[in-house]
């Protein structure tokens, strides 16, 4: 096999998976515009270390849209395969809450970046970086600037890595989407996911409760519902919960400017048992947290969010208390959020992940439009991605 010249844009996960596997038998040049790789893969360390998660086959694809999109890829390198690759580094990993996986407790993100590292180093990876991609030409020439300097290389292959639009402080400012319009290549608007939601709540609850969690609820949707926890926040709601409905609200919001959600706050009862609870009791609204279980935060949640006839009527208020209607102001800016949709459009891709229109340029990871909830999926999607798009070369 004659060695190629191979550049990979883009030092997180999928750039940095794509650049192990293609640096067995190439030349690999792996580039990022920042001082150090990984920047986004650090700051995702400090939330909890959520490398993975334990699904697997059908369920496992299920957490990704478009559906289908990504199929080939993570059947070709799931969860089990990754953890393996860690396991090579000496990256011991467990299975914790919710089926997510961490790496063990004494190790930390640095330490796993560095692993990495260190077996590109092995394998011959150059790296460059405060490289920042400027172009590609049609003689697969891509362009940088490098201190005040523009530096060209020639290449036989491109990796893009490039990123999304969240968390710009870390380097993925989506800077290179005027570059790729330029080629033509079709680039939709990036938009926050697993974000949290702007709600209007009164000076009083934001005071009182922001910080609070609201435990044990179901929040949902006309079509879509999740069980699990929301923090009250000075601008609304965040959480794991209302991460996994935020393509629901987005969806309301691009369609129709407005959107809403409901709590459930006794997802476990039904609205007859609760009714049973307060049989032939003259009840006041004092009572409402002793008898319903409730959280002085949950109680301030309801009250903003029903009239004072819902409130003090018993029937009408469990009826507030497993369906109460809060409307949603808006999402958070892309900056504050987990991950982002939109980027290169799917139609511009082949199966492989190559450009239709430049098929020795691919494009892997968070930089083109699919999505998936927070919980191990998002860094599984890209190193998947940066799999199956490495294997296309070797082929090549």
């Amino acid at each position: 096999m004659k060695r190629k010249i191979i550049c990979i844009v883009g030092g997180g996960p999928a750039g940095l998976m794509a650049a192990d596997i293609l640096s067995r038998n190439h030349e690999v040049l792996l580039f990022d515009k920042e001082k150090n790789i990984g920047q986004k893969f650090l700051v995702a360390g400090k939330g909890g270390f959520n490398l993975t998660n334990s699904l697997l086959g059908k369920e496992l694809c299920s957490k990704y849209t478009p559906a289908g999109f990504l199929d080939n890829a993570l059947m070709e390198f799931d969860t089990l395969a990754f953890r393996q690759w860690l396991s090579e580094l000496g990256i011991s990993t467990f299975v914790g809450t919710s089926g997510r996986v961490f790496p063990e407790k004494n190790i930390s993100p640095n330490q796993v970046l560095n692993k990495i590292k260190t077996r590109l180093l092995a394998q011959g990876v150059k790296f460059f970086t405060q490289y920042r991609f400027i172009s590609v030409d049609p003689h697969q020439r891509i362009t940088f600037r490098h201190k005040e300097q523009e530096i060209i290389f020639d290449t036989d292959f491109i990796v893009f890595a490039l990123g999304g639009a969240s968390w710009p402080q870390t380097g993925s400012d989506g800077s290179w989407i005027n570059v790729f319009q330029a080629m033509e290549i079709i680039v939709n608007p990036f938009q926050a996911s697993n974000c949290g939601i702007n709600i209007h709540w009164p000076e009083s609850l934001k005071q009182s409760h922001a910080g609070k969690p609201l435990k044990n609820i179901r929040l949902f949707t006309d079509n879509h519902e999740v069980k699990g926890e929301a923090m009250i926040t000075q601008y609304g709601l965040e959480g794991n919960a209302v991460y996994q409905l935020v393509p629901a609200i987005r969806e309301m919001i691009n369609a129709k400017k407005s959107a809403r959600i409901f709590i459930d706050f006794k997802p476990f009862n039904t609205e007859h048992q609760l009714l049973e609870k307060v049989k032939d009791q003259e009840i006041l609204t004092k009572d409402y947290g002793r008898i319903f279980s409730l959280t002085t935060a949950q109680l301030a949640v309801i009250k903003t969010f029903t009239t004072k006839e819902e409130y003090l009527s018993v029937p009408t208020f469990i009826q507030c208390l497993k369906k109460l209607k809060i409307p949603v102001a808006s999402l958070r800016p892309v900056g504050e959020a987990i991950s982002t949709i939109g980027g290169v459009s799917v139609r511009e891709l082949n199966e492989d992940f190559s450009l239709k229109k430049y098929p020795w340029i691919y494009t892997i990871g968070e930089m083109v439009d699919w999505d998936a909830p927070t919980g191990g999926f998002l860094i599984q999607g890209s190193v998947s991605m940066a799999n199956y798009a490495a294997q296309s070369i070797l082929k090549r």
